[in-house]
């Protein structure tokens, strides 16, 4: 199954929303550290229900800015949700972005980057598209020293790409974006129950838990261009 048919067929279920929620959790953290200026022009890679552009509308004034997804039904969701003249979703594949070069100040990414099919040239056509001192904010849970995470590959049909924090600095550099922050954020909204409420059905332990929310959260890696 190909990434445009996997997330169709989430939106279509309404999905879309559920990942909003769970997402927002750490998003609106690393969203918060983005140095967006008013009027800047922002991409959202892999937009989903487009919140991380409708929310940096409001708390930055940006200007016109781009949802880009490869799921034709998560565009038209994210287009249902947005009211906002100056907000565009487009529809395409992340190797091939159709944007002009030096055309936009920052690109946010939440657990979508994995899913290109070639994420070293993905990470080329950022720089590509971004303008000089353009910042790349990629935020992922999914990712090596993330033990929590390994499972879910074997939930989706799409292959994804499971790099570790060295790969992550080491690929943007190749790409010739300069790492100007890597960090994990905790999740402090997922309630963890007392240990004597342990196993659940999801989790053996509480210190796994407590693990997988409050010390791994999402990895964010920050790259700048020249």
């Amino acid at each position: 199954m190909s990434v445009r048919e996997e997330f169709d067929e989430w939106a279509t279920a309404g999905k879309d929303k559920g990942m909003e929620e769970r997402h927002w959790h750490t998003a609106k953290h690393a969203l918060a550290r983005m140095p967006v200026e008013e009027g800047d022009t922002i991409l959202d890679l892999g937009t989903g229900s487009g919140y991380a552009l409708r929310a940096l509308r409001e708390t930055a004034n940006t200007g016109p800015s781009y949802g880009f997804d490869g799921s034709p039904e998560m565009v038209r969701n994210a287009r249902d949700y947005t009211d906002e003249d100056d907000i565009e979703y487009v529809c395409g594949d992340f190797d091939n972005l159709p944007f002009e070069d030096d055309s936009i100040d920052h690109v946010w990414s939440m657990e979508a980057f994995y899913y290109a099919a070639n994420p070293h040239n993905t990470l080329e056509e950022i720089a590509r598209v971004l303008r000089p001192g353009g910042t790349f904010y990629c935020a992922v849970n999914y990712y090596e020293e993330n033990v929590h995470s390994h499972e879910w590959q074997e939930y989706i049909e799409v292959e994804m790409t499971r790099w570790d924090r060295e790969q992550y600095r080491e690929a943007f550099r190749d790409a010739g974006l300069s790492v100007a922050e890597q960090d994990n954020i905790p999740d402090r909204e997922i309630t963890i129950p007392s240990g004597a409420e342990f196993p659940t059905e999801d989790w053996d332990s509480r210190e796994a838990m407590v693990e997988r929310y409050r010390e791994y959260g999402t990895l964010l890696t920050v790259g700048v261009t020249p």
